[in-house]
């Protein structure tokens, strides 16, 4: 039996690297693994420092941000539960990484880490294996942006906040509507697609009208039509 309590009580470990662990990889990661909670707004990593921690998302929403020369803050990636935060063998870090949302990490001292990864061939493997997949989710999504109408960029990205809803929030009943809380602001979302923040409202406006989405308030989103949602975004 595994011997662990970080473990034991993982609202993320079905989906994380862990998952796919045996025990006794995973009662290495527990020794030295440790539950952190930021708040929103919070930094968890500078960009330019140095890389001293790797982590799994247990909750909530990170964003990473990139400066650009005039100054500007871009963000070039969101960060969802049972993601890995930081990068194994990496000096220094490239991003600054900051809360979107309140939420909880496991945070694992980054030499400690790789030292683990050493002793756990498999595991090492298994990690090299999910980052090739999340580089090709982000060509994917490159792709796809720069491809497409605004009306399926909105689409798309509500999608994909839709699929990944279930570990960050999600409301609703199986098969019917799903509701969640969007972490970012207009104009992020504006950023992230390359969109001015008007054409985001009134893309927003028309699914809204089209009764594809509800807005309840605040933040909150709804999908209350998926089916259309993903015609809209393969096909605006």
């Amino acid at each position: 039996m595994l011997s662990t309590t970080i473990c034991a009580d993982c609202a993320v470990r079905d989906e994380a690297l862990c998952s796919s662990l045996t025990n006794n990889e995973l009662a290495a990661l527990n020794t030295i693994g440790r539950k952190h909670s930021v708040k929103r707004g919070e930094t968890v990593i500078w960009a330019g420092d140095d890389s001293i921690i790797c982590a799994n998302l247990l909750s909530g929403v990170l964003k990473l941000v990139a400066s650009t020369q005039d100054g500007r803050e871009q963000i070039v990636g969101l960060l969802y539960a049972a993601d890995l935060v930081g990068q194994p063998y990496a000096g220094r870090a490239d991003f600054t990484i900051t809360a979107l949302t309140d939420s909880e990490l496991c945070i694992f001292p980054r030499a400690a880490f790789e030292r683990v990864l050493t002793d756990h061939v498999r595991m090492e493997r298994l990690l090299l294996q999910r980052t090739l997949a999340a580089l090709n989710v982000a060509r994917a999504r490159m792709l796809t942006l720069a491809r497409t109408s605004a009306a399926e960029k909105v689409a798309g990205f509500l999608m994909d906040m839709a699929s990944r809803a279930a570990l960050t929030g999600c409301r609703g009943t199986a098969g019917g509507p799903v509701t969640f809380d969007l972490p970012l602001s207009r104009g992020q979302i504006a950023d992230i697609l390359g969109l001015t923040i008007e054409t985001v409202s009134r893309q927003m406006t028309n699914l809204k009208s089209a009764g594809i989405i509800r807005l309840p308030g605040g933040r909150a989103i709804t999908i209350a039509d998926p089916g259309a949602l993903e015609t809209r975004a393969v096909a605006a």
